[in-house]
């Protein structure tokens, strides 16, 4: 199992529900707690920005190189904004206090003969919080399942092409490796279907998944980006934030 930072001892320690509130209304920023979840997109020159939700991007002015390279990730970030800042500007000054990037991935298309097997079918809930949204052309979630002592990590994978009828229409799959014992706990994930799907308009995406009481669904509206501002997959971040996940 990899090492936790602090930030993935607060996640995983009984599930925190406190980790996850939002500062945003907050006259003094907590060091402690995220400010926000951002899209980092990083610029050619290593120099990056975040993108806040699909209008504002937050411009770093104490950073001048991502810590995640040239991989765009989405990530939980604590932050100031700085006084050359104007609040309802479309891009703001910020001094990050501190940014942790949550595993990021792209979306696996069905097999078409034993999902089961290829993903895995073990129970997950789906947590409805302020880190469980759609923007910026990803679905990033919170997750709670059951985390054991496995050395094993959990594969957690965005399936797409579960519905001919319906390209929206998506499950999450759950793989726990067998560590189906433990204590309840949260992670976190994200999925760019930026690649997926070429759009600039607004989709409604429909996920189902299994759940520890049965499957359930849920529906996500979710802006794309410009397809020429996306990364390949082969982008994609691999850093962990939260359980032992992949």
């Amino acid at each position: 199992m990899k090492k936790f930072n602090f930030l993935v001892a607060a996640i995983t320690l009984f599930g925190s529900a406190a980790f996850f509130q939002s500062c945003d209304d907050d006259d003094d920023v907590d060091l402690r707690l995220p400010t926000a979840i951002v899209t980092v997109c990083p610029g050619e020159d290593g120099s990056f920005v975040m993108n806040l939700d699909n209008e504002t991007v937050l411009q770093p002015t104490n950073m001048k190189k991502s810590p995640f390279g040239k991989k765009e990730v989405r990530a939980l970030v604590n932050y100031t904004e700085t006084a050359a800042s104007e609040s309802k500007s479309v891009l703001r000054n910020v001094q990050v206090n501190w940014i942790d990037s949550i595993r990021t991935k792209a979306p696996v298309h069905a097999t078409g003969i034993d999902d089961d097997e290829a993903f895995g079918n073990d129970p997950v809930e789906i947590v409805a919080d302020w880190v469980t949204v759609a923007e910026d052309g990803y679905i990033t979630l919170r997750v709670r399942t059951l985390w054991g002592n496995s050395r094993e990590p959990h594969v957690i994978n965005l399936v797409t092409g579960v519905n001919p009828e319906d390209p929206y229409e998506m499950e999450l799959r759950h793989d726990a490796k067998g560590d189906v014992a433990g204590y309840m706990g949260d992670a976190l994930i994200a999925f760019n279907l930026n690649d997926m799907l070429d759009l600039k308009d607004t989709v409604k995406i429909k996920l189902r998944w299994e759940s520890f009481s049965g499957e359930k669904t849920a529906e996500f509206d979710l802006k794309m980006r410009d397809k020429a501002e996306t990364p390949s997959a082969a982008m994609l971040d691999n850093s962990l934030c939260g359980r032992s996940l992949e």
